[in-house]
């Protein structure tokens, strides 16, 4: 028989102070809650001052507090629901993971005994009994004691932090290599690791292991809870945020953020999964090398690298999956293995595209090329026809040389407003005439508004990003993205493209339509070398926008023209995507290979390969 034991305090207008050292002996005495409760006949008495002293004098106990309490003898409880949440939040920052606000948590009783006991063990309540005196309090442990109705089975973290816990999720069972660094809801850490840079998120438990062997104690946790969702999360930035989730687990490798230089003649350098390209672009700047990784520095290392990375070096370099030489991971079943082209070749494929399928990267070795100050270009161009003016770009891009790779943004239109149409990106040389020359076609697609043109480091590029820092990702949104690739093959198709994309953003349905260009050394590498097959594309397309049924109307013309999709930016689940992604013979390997190296599918939250994709495709796959 275990129940959670506490005392209960009336509110009183003169004696918050001696509130305070009740709540603080309880504390002493080892029991688990003090609830706090309204007055009876002193109006004047506060409930929430008195709960501010009591935070302030403890360390460990929750606190229990009913926010809206009924009508007390003629006084109503506090009628203003917004002051009531603001009221909450700010005693939650006071006392993090130890704030109770619901009543149901509780039971108030005159005295303790086991027939109260076993009825708050069956319904996961605290018993909680009134108390005016240290003594009281003292004689109350003592009988919990005496009798066996004390503690709880997690007796780790206190009981606010325990009624957080998410259904179905072993929490005593959490290895204990795992144990001290989880984060659960209810801890005061919570909040850091919840959301991600696009998506809010609720999670039933991070892991956070800090050594190979914790990574295969995680997912050997994992494993043991099939039906739960399950992510994985490097920095957390990702579109399709799939590195949270809600009640389910989440493997966060985000300390794993060290960055060696093996051999600085080859440029050779090893980086964890949770460093972020910011911190890489600046750990190889002293050495005149680079590696190309997207557009944001605060991107992680894992997430990106493991599904392709399109971004302002990738004409001059190709993708940043083809700077990968080696990569260290631990398999579904906990088997740490350390792929390269000569070993473990077939899973070294793989990880380079559908790396979130077969295993969790502990480490890459990147060949980073020689690159010194680069011109960085941001441009904004009003244009009277945003068709014609994405057909010019999308000509002048893929006609331009390999070192110039600029991207293209526009949005919702605004009644009255002029359409803007914004150019940023990066001229990989360090000659100023030859910068200005490539940019000038660019600045000539509509009116020039805004300009800005330096001659300057890639890291200082990447690290006008802010890194997540100790605070973490604080989104509370639901971002629904739709992503595709344009072939270089199909250019004489782009004035059509064009037409269709601006009547999709008229549309109103997406808030942020980008292309980025493609094309140069992204096609020097063979189609099948790597998970990712669409060496031909010449742009990856990307919509942002609020509604998944209005993004879709809007999407579909747009699918014609286009040949395969980049699954970092695409939220639609459905199994059509995979296709899109790795074409039929690339899926149907991919498929093969999730078999022998995930069966039982525990990597499955990311477009998993599973049994069903191989199912739904099976007369493509053949």
């Amino acid at each position: 028989m275990v129940a959670d034991i506490g005392i209960a305090l009336r509110a009183d207008a003169d004696g918050v102070a001696d509130a305070a050292d009740l709540a603080n002996a309880a504390e002493r005495a080892g029991l688990s809650l003090v609830v706090l409760l309204p007055a009876v006949d002193a109006p004047d008495a506060d409930v929430w001052t008195m709960a501010s002293w009591v935070a302030a004098r403890t360390a460990t106990i929750s606190i229990g507090i009913d926010p809206h309490p009924p009508t007390v003898d003629g006084l109503a409880g506090m009628p203003f629901r917004r002051v009531v949440a603001r009221a909450v939040e700010s005693l939650e920052a006071l006392v993090p993971g130890r704030l109770i606000t619901d009543p149901d948590r509780w039971t108030v009783t005159d005295h303790l005994d086991a027939a109260a006991a076993r009825s708050a063990d069956a319904s996961e309540r605290a018993i909680v009994v009134p108390v005016t005196s240290i003594d009281e309090i003292d004689a109350l442990a003592a009988t919990a004691r005496t009798t066996g109705i004390t503690g709880g089975p997690s007796a780790d973290r206190p009981l606010a932090a325990r009624l957080r816990r998410a259904a179905g999720i072993d929490y005593d069972g959490v290895p204990g290599s795992l144990r001290a660094s989880a984060i659960e809801p209810g801890d005061p850490a919570f909040p850091t690791v919840s959301s991600t840079y696009m998506r809010g998120g609720r999670p039933g438990l991070v892991l956070r292991p800090r050594t190979v062997a914790e990574v295969g104690d995680a997912l050997a946790f994992a494993a043991r809870h099939p039906h739960l969702p399950f992510g994985l999360r490097s920095a957390g930035h990702g579109i399709s945020g799939r590195s949270t989730n809600r009640d389910g687990l989440i493997l966060d490798m985000g300390g794993w953020n060290q960055i060696e230089m093996l051999d600085a003649e080859r440029g050779l350098v090893r980086v964890g999964p949770g460093a972020t390209w910011k911190q890489v672009s600046r750990a190889l700047e002293p050495y005149g090398r680079a590696i190309g990784s997207g557009d944001y520095g605060g991107v992680g290392v894992g997430g990106l690298a493991t599904a392709g990375g399109v971004g302002f070096l990738s004409r001059s370099q190709g993708l940043t999956l083809d700077m990968i030489t080696a990569v260290e991971l631990v398999l579904p079943d906990g088997t740490p293995v350390r792929a390269t082209a000569e070993d473990h070749p077939d899973l070294f494929w793989a990880m380079r595209g559908a790396g979130a399928n077969f295993g969790v990267a502990t480490a890459f070795e990147f060949t980073a090329p020689r690159l010194g100050s680069v011109g960085w270009a941001q441009l904004a161009v009003v244009v009277d026809d945003l068709g014609d003016a994405l057909a010019q770009y999308l000509h002048v891009q893929n006609d331009s040389p390999r070192d110039t790779v600029i991207f293209a943004l526009t949005g919702r239109p605004r009644p009255g407003e002029p359409t803007v149409l914004q150019f940023y990106g990066m001229v990989a040389d360090d000659d100023p005439g030859t910068i200005l020359e490539r940019l000038t076609p660019f600045a000539r697609i509509g009116t020039l508004v805004q300009q800005q043109v330096v001659l300057t480091p890639y890291a200082d590029v990447l690290a006008t990003a802010p890194d997540p820092g100790p605070g973490g990702h604080r989104s509370n949104r639901e971002v629904r993205s739709r992503s595709g690739l344009l072939s270089a093959n199909r250019s004489d198709e782009f004035d059509d493209f064009a037409r269709a994309a601006a009547d999709f953003i008229a549309g109103g349905a997406t808030y942020f339509f980008q292309f980025r260009a493609m094309g140069g050394a992204i096609g020097d590498t063979p189609a099948d070398a790597t998970a990712f097959a669409h060496r031909d594309a010449a742009f990856s397309v990307a919509a942002l926008g609020a509604n998944d049924q209005r993004l879709d109307r809007g999407w579909a013309p747009l699918r014609g023209y286009m040949d395969g999709t980049y699954l970092s930016f695409e939220t639609d689940r459905s199994p059509e995507r995979l296709v899109d992604a790795f074409g039929a013979r690339g899926l149907a390997r991919l498929t093969a290979l999730k078999r022998h190296y995930d069966p039982g599918n525990l990597l499955s939250d990311n477009f998993a390969l599973g049994p069903a994709v191989a199912a739904t495709h099976e007369e493509e796959l053949r």
